[in-house]
């Protein structure tokens, strides 16, 4: 396998790893939410209409809670890897108050499209007894699951007309009906061991995955579903080599890193995605039409999962503690907050006495940061105005919990990927 990005841009240097991007782009703000400032933005039928070209998370800002979710509980939906179960968690009073079963390895809890339903993607990892949970969130209880391989993750097609399994054990997307996951078709993405999070183009023409086995990111074109082409992210002063790529045209290679993507995040205005790389302790930026690398921010140990403000100006970079899948207890972890506008890391927040933040999100009203103690047992919930910790006790190995109801008209998927 090759990991790759295209030279159709300038290499300053050929025998050094690519750091620094296109001339300018350093001195160009990332596009800090300035309303009315962009153009109107084309979309394809039946997709919701962008309503800030310059901000699209305008509509999940603090407080604008839709009629969907207006009956919803309050509440913290965390799954357990290890122990097969979901705790839910009161955020007014910090306690666990229900507990239930669900299938093989639940890794994430993810609202749907219409924001009716949570499902508990168990993705049985090594069986062939995946499955979906579905959970009411105006009761908070489970419904009867329905079979699909390979859960891993999950997300939607901005039309809502797909969801959209990552098979990751399989190279695959499988696109499926919303309600019934009667399957629609499949997508290989072979060169992309470990596809497992993504995050949607401001039109909805493409996504972007990552890799997390190949330590490079996959574009997918999602109005003709097939693979536009595959990108090595490169850490900075590494060695480089030409190859031919996924197009047959030459490419620069990084030959001795390969790092680990995980979680990635759209700017506010759509230009920029980042991505979060547990190996490389820090995050990518690339430019999402171009598909080039551009930048490298330095964050944490064991950079993993990325959440935006509700203002739509910072970004919130869970640094796991460990450059290890299965890391230990009470690692190095922290909190990174990056500025939009600057691509600059303002604060990092440790976790006092150490921990393991993984993956989550923010409260309805952005004053906290969900985040599952991956390797501690716990839930860390972070003051977004302070960066103070409190620490809540679950089972075995919480990973992809969400926070519910969140703002928004839809989701894209994974834990909360609100539009």
């Amino acid at each position: 396998m090759s990991f790759r990005f295209s030279l159709r841009w300038t290499a300053p240097a050929l025998g050094l790893c690519l750091v620094s991007g296109i001339a300018g782009w350093a001195q160009t703000p990332a596009g800090a939410p300035v309303a009315g400032s962009a153009p109107a933005i084309a979309t394809p039928p039946g997709m919701p209409p962008v309503v800030d070209p310059a901000n699209l998370y305008s509509e999940a800002g603090a407080g604008k809670l839709g009629a969907a979710v207006a009956a919803d509980l309050p509440r913290i939906y965390v799954p357990h890897v290890k122990s097969n179960d979901v705790y839910v968690i009161d955020p007014g009073t910090l306690k666990v108050v229900d507990r239930f079963k669900v299938g093989i390895n639940p890794q994430h809890v993810v609202p749907s499209w219409d924001l009716r339903t949570l499902w508990v993607a168990n993705n049985a990892e090594g069986r062939s007894s995946g499955s979906l949970t579905p959970v009411d969130p105006k009761t908070g209880k489970p419904g009867p699951a329905i079979k699909v391989e390979d859960p891993y993750n999950m997300y939607f097609s901005p039309d809502g007309k797909s969801a959209i399994i990552v098979a990751e054990a399989f190279k695959r997307l499988d696109f499926r009906d919303p309600q019934t996951m009667a399957l629609q078709g499949a997508l290989a993405t072979p060169r992309c061991g470990g596809i497992n999070h993504a995050d949607f183009a401001i039109d909805g023409r493409f996504a972007i995955f990552t890799c997390e086995f190949d330590g490079t990111v996959v574009k997918v074109d999602l109005v003709a579903r097939k693979v536009v082409g595959y990108l090595q992210l490169i850490k900075p002063g590494l060695p480089t080599t030409i190859a031919k790529g996924f197009d047959g045209r030459d490419e620069i290679i990084c030959t001795t890193w390969k790092g680990m993507p995980q979680d990635i995040r759209i700017s506010p205005d759509g230009r920029l995605f980042y991505v979060a790389d547990m190996m490389s302790d820090g995050v990518y930026v690339v430019d999402g039409e171009t598909f080039r690398q551009i930048e490298f921010i330095p964050t944490g140990i064991g950079a993993h999962g990325l959440y935006p403000s509700r203002d739509g100006r910072k970004l919130y970079v869970a640094n796991r503690g460990s450059n290890k899948i299965h890391g230990p207890r009470h690692g190095r972890g922290s909190v990174s907050v990056i500025d939009f506008a600057t691509r600059k890391v303002d604060v990092t927040w440790p976790i006092h006495g150490g921990g393991s933040p993984d993956m989550g999100n923010v409260s309805a009203d952005g004053r906290q940061l969900w985040l599952a103690g991956r390797y501690d047992d716990v839930v860390y919930a972070i003051d977004t105005a302070t960066g103070m910790v409190k620490v809540i006790p679950v089972g075995k190995e919480p990973h992809g919990l969400t926070v519910w109801p969140q703002p928004g008209r839809y989701s894209l998927g994974h834990t909360g990927n609100m539009r």
